[in-house]
This record gives structure tokens, sequence and C-alpha cells, in this order.
């Protein structure tokens, strides 16, 4: 699963997911992208899950690339304990997402293929998504 190799700091403030994404918002690499249409937290694993969906549908037909990295920790205190005590421990790792952000591209297969398996991609995932390609905007 992704996480990062180092970091800074072991724990961090959640943070805002108000507002559009202005960098990663547009195609970069194939022709076909996985674009977020609300504001959320994807986790390490069901960015894990998605990259699957995909892979066992397009059967190395074309090219994937995943545009966002889990690189906020989420911590969480155990169930049933008091006030107070300091913040509990690193629980997950999180990509904190804006509408209009790419997260995944595809290339090398068509587009009904490439709907099919982001179709399958956003079932993984805790937002709403909409499918983009080149040309569209």
């Amino acid at each position: 699963m992704l996480s990062p190799k180092r970091f800074k700091f072991r724990k961090q403030h959640r943070g805002r997911t108000t507002g559009q994404s202005t960098r990663g918002s547009s195609l970069n690499f194939g022709e076909f992208g996985l674009q977020a249409a609300e504001p959320g937290y994807i986790s390490a694993r069901q960015i894990e899950a998605a990259r699957i969906a995909i892979n066992r549908y397009i059967k190395r037909g074309g090219k994937m690339w995943i545009r966002i990295f889990p690189d906020i920790p989420i911590t969480k205190k155990p169930a049933e304990v008091r006030m107070g005590k300091g913040k509990g421990p690193t629980e997950a790792w999180v990509a904190r997402i804006k509408p209009g952000r790419i997260m995944y591209e595809l290339e090398g297969v068509d587009k009904e293929q490439a709907m099919e398996a982001f179709r399958l991609a956003s079932n993984k995932l805790s937002l709403k998504t909409k499918f983009v390609e080149r040309g569209d905007w």
C-alpha cells in the first residue's frame, strides 16, 4: 500500500477540502481520466483497490497513471478512551481530494473499455467521480 517513505512530522491537522482543485485538474499523460466531482479524503486502501479494479478489467491492454498520493496521516484514538491524554496514533494515510482533481489516467484502450474500467474503480472510491477525455474542455 502507498505511504510516504519519510516525513517531517508524525501527526498533522486534517486541512480543508473546500474550493476547486487548481493543480492536477487536466489530463497530462493519458487519453481518458477519472475526475473527482466532490471533496473528501481517499485512503491508501481505496487507491489500491481502484488500481486493482482498473488493471483487472483492462488486462494489460493500456497504460495507467495514478495522479494522487496518500501523504496525510489520519490519527484515531481507541474506543472508550477518556478525553485528553494527547492525539492518537496514526491509523491510515489519505490523499486530500478537491473537486476537479484527476485521480487516474488511461491510455491505449478504447473509450468503452476506459469508461467501464473507471466505473468499476469509482465503486471502490468514497467520492462521486466523472469520466473525462482529452479535448473535453
